[in-house]
């Protein structure tokens, strides 16, 4: 298929799907954590564009982007049951990651945080929504569906170039493996890669891949979009640079099919 970027200036301000090819997006901070930082939450950065981390107000939500063995950085959002205690659950992205991926799961993050404030355990402790919410929307939009006797399930977008992994058993009983596992580009070689420990609350999971597959077009110039696989790409629209500015950055609408998660 050819490029339908080909004949576009480099700083060209377009809308395209699908979300697992369009590249990371502008990192804001407050797009990605969406939360009240006027309200106790809190934030600090070391400086423009260096490392960053947020909490919620009773330390039990803690995200950052952060450094990594390898060279680079990952997005990381962790739940505690007690504030100095291990991480209950963590989920791990690649900065390459698009944007509106981040927002939406943080977005889900603080609804159920603000709805179960008030309980203990709260909600995001507590394993009560079935694997299924996160993957048979993935089902009704097409998606491929493959299972291993390994214990592991594996969704492949129709384009070939995005996948959900869900490891529904471990044979040794272990949970050092992440439950659910997500890409965009090569599978080989993929473009972007996203975690989710065990015990990860699968609202959280749902969120994710109802963003993934949403029909809303996300902001992108050309030059910001990885070129191996721009021939997948359906471009919703051109706009201006300014029309791009005025545009609501990284909020995704419901897709139009059955999919859980909410957006903020």
């Amino acid at each position: 298929m050819p490029d339908p970027l080909t004949n576009l200036r480099p700083d060209q301000a377009i809308k395209v799907l699908p979300r697992h090819l369009a590249g990371p997006g502008t990192a804001d901070l407050r797009t990605i954590w969406p939360f009240p930082f006027d309200e106790d939450w809190t934030m600090h950065q070391t400086d423009e564009g260096g490392p960053a981390v947020a909490a919620s107000p009773c330390l039990s939500l803690r995200m950052g982007n952060v450094s990594t063995p390898t060279p680079g950085r990952q997005w990381i959002t962790a739940g505690y049951r007690e504030p100095f205690g291990p991480a209950a659950w963590q989920i791990s992205f690649d900065t390459t990651t698009p944007v509106e991926l981040l927002h939406d799961v943080h977005a889900e993050l603080l609804d159920r945080y603000l709805e179960d404030r008030h309980r203990y355990p709260t909600y995001l402790f507590r394993g009560q929504t079935p694997p299924a919410q996160a993957y048979v929307p993935l089902l009704a939009r097409g998606w491929s569906h493959t299972v291993k006797t390994d214990g592991t399930q594996t969704f492949l977008a129709p384009d070939g170039f995005g996948g959900v992994q869900h490891m529904y058993a471990a044979e040794d009983g272990s949970s050092s493996s992440p439950a659910w596992k997500a890409w965009g580009g090569d599978p080989k070689l993929p473009s972007w890669r996203v975690r989710f420990s065990a015990d990860t609350p699968t609202v959280l999971v749902a969120a994710f891949t109802a963003s993934l597959i949403s029909t809303e077009p996300v902001h992108r110039t050309v030059q910001d979009i990885p070129s191996h696989t721009r021939s997948n790409l359906y471009i919703a629209s051109t706009t201006t640079v300014s029309e791009q500015a005025l545009a609501p950055a990284g909020v995704a609408t419901p897709p139009a099919s059955p999919a859980t998660g909410r957006s903020r």
